[in-house]
């Protein structure tokens, strides 16, 4: 036997006594799991994601943005699964969608950065769900921005009211070095990236700050997009 039949064979063993043992069900459709360990959201409600609108001349800071797909469905629930529930294996799948929908944008950025948590909250929640996102993107990540004050929760807010909720919340990151900034933002392509992308206030506030710090192009790739 190869090494890959094997794996193959250990897997399905591993799926087979789980999937008894425990009956875990998806995340999404509620029905059994026959992987689970491929994830908490099955096979058929993964192909059941729709894939989101590409969007040109985003705003005036960012060039372009992609989106896995649109926020409905088993998107949602997997998204607010890996954010709320701290399903983070989740992160993986969900930076495959990623990939697949803006790999051109990826292919060369010279980094991606994170949508960064206010502090506290990031303290309270244990990670950040953009940075789990950014790692699994294949291109290098910097955590080069800093939420310097905590906004409130962007959801029920008009377009206009997201604006003024996160301007001036962010710069460039206290704790990166000179040297990093030079290496990786002034005068590079930068991805940013993070969990829903909805009217776009938040990754265009980053990306002002991004732009002032030397970044000669500003691109976002986010898990989800949904309409306000």
């Amino acid at each position: 036997m190869t090494p890959r039949t094997i794996r193959a064979a250990l897997t399905a063993t591993a799926d087979a006594l789980i999937a008894v043992t425990l009956a875990p069900r998806c995340i999404s459709c509620d029905m059994p799991l026959d992987e689970p360990t491929r994830g908490c959201v099955c096979r058929p409600c993964w192909n059941l994601i729709a894939p989101a609108q590409a969007h040109s001349s985003f705003s005036r800071a960012i060039t372009v943005a992609r989106a896995g797909g649109d926020f409905q469905g088993p998107l949602r629930d997997a998204i607010h699964a890996l954010k709320y529930e701290g399903r983070r294996s989740l992160a993986a799948p969900l930076g495959g969608l990623m990939r697949s929908a803006g790999g051109e944008l990826l292919r060369d950025a010279r980094c991606v950065v994170p949508v960064p948590l206010h502090p506290w909250r990031r303290f309270r929640r244990g990670f950040n769900q953009a940075g789990d996102l950014a790692r699994t993107l294949g291109v290098p990540m910097a955590y080069a921005l800093w939420r310097t004050r905590a906004t409130s929760s962007q959801s029920g807010l008009t377009a206009a009211a997201r604006r003024r909720n996160v301007g001036g919340a962010f710069r460039v990151s206290p704790l990166m070095a000179t040297r990093a900034q030079e290496r990786l933002l002034r005068g590079q392509i930068v991805v940013l990236v993070d969990d829903v992308r909805t009217t776009g206030a938040t990754l265009n506030a980053c990306a002002e700050v991004l732009l002032d710090a030397g970044v000669r192009e500003v691109r976002a790739l986010t898990a989800a997009a949904r309409d306000l």
